[in-house]
């Protein structure tokens, strides 16, 4: 009787797997520290597999970085519905936020700490994706705040900083929830709500903190 032949991968599915043990490594060793014979090891595969399928370190640690973008943004899209009130569309996007950043701890580990510090070209495909991110908070703020107000010619430009101010705490928030004990996807999106919403649930209400003169 002849041996059982194993059936052979096909190659998608093998670079996922390859992919897996790489952003594996690179979250939890650093980009400097991994190999590619940890990688291979990992992934239960030759180091020249891994050489033919994803072509050197760099190119396997941008694929990463792709990878975990798109995944972070697709998360945070389906996450929430438009058809929603204002504030709990934001509640649904910082929950989906906080919820896959928990479960992908070293995919944001990849994102937020070792794509930033390793490069330019690295850094440049992060801020792509933060970039999207912004922009679609942007568009919710905007569109919630142009209804509230019953003003169709409300400009970006007045809540864009508060969307970048608002993924800046996220990704902070983010970073600290995955290395304290204890703190759930949804305690850390109730904390940014709580900081954030009283500021802009007056915003949607037409009542934007100013200035008092308290002088003479």
């Amino acid at each position: 009787m002849g041996a059982v032949k194993t059936k052979r991968m096909p190659r998608a599915v093998r670079e996922q797997q390859m992919m897996d043990a790489a952003v594996a490594t690179f979250g939890r060793r650093g980009y400097m520290a991994a190999s590619m014979d940890e990688i291979a090891e990992l992934a239960g595969v030759s180091k020249p597999l891994v050489y033919l399928y994803l072509n050197s370190k760099e190119d396997l640690f941008t694929a990463c970085i792709r990878r975990e973008a798109l995944a972070l943004t697709e998360a945070v899209r389906s996450g929430v519905r438009t058809d929603q009130p204002a504030d709990r569309q934001l509640w649904d996007g910082l929950l989906a936020f906080f919820t896959h950043t928990a479960q992908n701890p070293d995919g944001w580990s990849v994102l937020h700490l070792q794509a930033r510090t390793h490069g330019e070209p690295f850094a440049a495909e992060v801020a792509a994706m933060r970039e999207e991110i912004v922009a679609f908070v942007t568009q919710l703020i905007v569109v919630a705040a142009r209804e509230a107000h019953r003003d169709p010619d409300l400009p970006e430009r007045e809540v864009a900083g508060l969307a970048e101010a608002l993924v800046g705490a996220a990704e902070s928030l983010a970073a600290w929830a995955n290395v304290t004990p204890g703190v759930t996807a949804k305690q850390a999106a109730a904390t940014l709500m709580n900081f954030s919403w009283a500021g802009l649930g007056n915003l949607m209400e037409g009542r934007p903190w100013v200035l008092q003169d308290v002088s003479g």
